[in-house]
């Protein structure tokens, strides 16, 4: 039979790295990437919050390297993508029951147009230009900036408008 067809069962069940050390790779990355995410990524106008863009996105990555024999076996690519999914479930977790939590990993609403007037601090802070936040403006039924009391950059990446009455 030709080798390279044949497989090991041990290459695929007996990891070739300590699974201690990939519980931890996989708690640094995710934390890192959360952080840089959360604190240095400016955010988007969108309906997926960043940390479902982050878990998918790392968990893709550690499902292949699975996949492609970066580990040796299946188990490392497992042990990881579940590290990566009880991060996630945790800080959810966390932000649902300690306030404390809630304010560190969902930010406050950021406002980008105050009693009519465009925050361009706030909108430079998060790299919105005007285009881009007339064009979320027109999608609320608001077709001048005169009309809105107050409209904020909220946590999922959204922007929430309050029309003046």
């Amino acid at each position: 039979m030709n080798k390279v067809f044949l497989i090991e069962w041990s290459e695929l069940f007996v990891p070739t790295h300590s699974l201690a050390e990939i519980v931890l790779r996989g708690t640094i990355m995710y934390l890192s990437l959360f952080l840089i995410l959360r604190f240095v990524m400016p955010r988007r106008s969108s309906t997926i919050g960043i940390a479902d863009i982050l878990v998918i996105v790392v968990i893709a990555d550690a499902a292949q390297n699975g996949f492609a024999k970066e580990y040796k076996s299946v188990t490392e690519g497992v042990a990881l993508v579940l590290t990566i999914v009880f991060w996630d479930i945790l800080l959810n977790w966390l932000s649902f029951r300690f306030r404390m939590f809630e304010k560190l990993l969902a930010p406050s609403p950021l406002p980008l147009v105050e009693n009519g007037r465009m925050n361009r601090r706030n909108m430079r802070k998060e790299f919105i230009t005007e285009d881009e936040l007339r064009s979320q403006l027109r999608q609320n039924g608001v077709t001048d900036v005169a009309e809105v009391t107050r409209a904020c950059l909220e946590a999922n990446g959204e922007i929430s408008v309050v029309r003046k009455d």
